[in-house]
């Protein structure tokens, strides 16, 4: 059995804290010691920080399976998953640092004060050492910000917006989930081949910092190829009904509708905007068409047959034949009877390569571990080789254009890979003025 942490937290109670906004800083306390909770027994503690209310719950829960199943893999209990395929062979399946890895979780509610409130107790309450997950941009900053307060490192679970590792980029956080201009780069060749460039675009977005990079990010990749931006919407990110906000695109002379809605969101749109006949209707002399830019195949399981045609793009696939793909999707659906979702999969991946960095660094500090993943070029995890890029902490790796797939064989089959983007169309450098601001600054070991 994997070791818990005897001082486990409780979820936070739904509503109990407030919604997004400006958080003050947090002051931290402890005893003296080198780094912030340097560990002096025989576990180390990882904060495991998911949304497991609010409308990405479901993205939520399965990065906590996956959570769960590295902490086992690290551990040395069960088959060792991608452990066995990382290019790095610093684990050893005997904990980190021979020190037995424990956990605690959380609940981020899918609100940033929520987040950081349970991220401090984490730190503070439990001996965190290092925090990890969100299924939110809103979030992902949020608590990137307080670990670069508080001394300790920051693996960003599903985060999308620019601004991650643009201008809200810190020196403790690292992501290895790609982000919206990549969507946009691999999107817009594929958009070109099967709509053409002569399109009008309405987008729906999200109200908060993914929606606005992400929407940014798709308008740009599409002007570049002829698209003309009809309007942008902005939707609340709590909207579950968003009838009223698709009734206006049936007269605004638009031929394509960008849906930049995530999770329950995005289903529930593409569910109504569906309903409401889109698909059916021919504008301009053309096909109306929808685009979903970021998907997942949780999304794409909840929107059922409303999915097909629909492209997007997505971080990583369980279809993938690379051997690093195999080894967890074999692992994960061993333990939980089904595929593991793209969430699920980089936040497997942060947790190894956190863990990975510690070894190869020799210590838990936050500044030896910035140090060992700065530039930290590796393989056998998923999406071929990828770069822990210095300036930024962005990873760089290959980009999957996905499209709702017809006659799927069962719910997890509901999408199909159209194109695997190289790493090179989607690489920018790191001044890009979509990234433009914010400082990385130095390593924060805090005590």
């Amino acid at each position: 059995m994997s070791i818990i942490h005897p001082t486990r937290r409780r979820l936070l109670q739904t509503g109990a804290v407030a919604g997004a906004g400006l958080a003050m800083p947090m002051v931290f306390t402890g005893a003296a010691s080198a780094y912030t909770n340097e560990p002096t027994g025989g576990t180390v503690t990882l904060g495991f920080n998911v949304p497991q209310t609010g409308p990405y719950a479901e993205e939520g829960a399965d990065e906590l399976r996956a959570y769960l199943l590295a902490v086992e893999h690290l551990n040395g209990e069960g088959d060792g998953g991608a452990m066995n395929t990382f290019s790095s062979k610093a684990l050893k399946g005997n904990g980190i640092l021979g020190k037995k890895v424990a956990y605690v979780t959380g609940d981020t509610q899918t609100k940033s004060d929520a987040a950081r409130a349970s991220a401090k107790s984490m730190i503070e309450k439990d001996g965190a050492i290092m925090i990890t997950g969100g299924s939110s941009s809103g979030v992902a900053v949020a608590v990137q910000g307080l670990c670069q307060e508080a001394g300790v490192i920051f693996m960003a679970g599903l985060t999308h917006s620019n601004d991650t590792t643009g201008k809200d980029k810190k020196a403790n956080g690292f992501r290895h989930f790609f982000n919206a201009y990549m969507s946009g780069a691999a999107l817009a060749p594929v958009l070109n081949n099967a709509y053409g460039s002569d399109r009008k675009a309405y987008h729906l977005t999200a109200d908060y910092t993914w929606g606005w990079t992400q929407q940014a990010s798709i308008q740009a990749a599409t002007e570049g190829i002829g698209w003309q931006t009809v309007n942008n919407v902005l939707t609340p990110l709590a909207s579950t009904d968003f009838s009223s906000y698709i009734a206006p695109v049936l007269n605004s002379g638009a031929d394509v509708l960008v849906l930049n809605h995530y999770g329950g969101n995005m289903v529930n749109s593409l569910t109504q905007a569906v309903q409401f006949g889109l698909r059916d209707k021919m504008v301009n002399g053309k096909q109306f068409e929808i685009v979903v830019p970021l998907y997942s195949e949780l999304m794409a399981k909840g929107a059922g047959k409303n999915i097909e045609g629909v492209f997007g793009s997505t971080n990583w696939s369980w279809k993938l034949q690379d051997e690093g793909t195999k080894a967890f999707v074999k692992s994960f659906g061993t333990k939980y009877g089904f595929p593991p979702s793209n969430a699920a999969q980089t936040v497997y991946a942060q947790t190894l390569l956190y863990a990975d960095a510690a070894e190869r660094a020799g210590t838990f500090n936050p500044c030896g571990i910035v140090e060992a993943l700065e530039g930290f070029e590796f393989d056998g995890l998923g999406n071929g080789p990828t770069l822990y890029r210095a300036a930024d902490h962005q990873c760089f790796k290959d980009v999957l254009v996905m499209q709702g797939k017809k006659d799927a064989e069962n719910e997890y089959d509901a999408l199909e890979i159209v194109e695997v983007t190289p790493r090179a169309q989607v690489e920018y450098a790191p001044d890009h003025p979509m990234f433009a601001g914010g400082d990385l600054g130095q390593c924060n070991p805090g005590a």
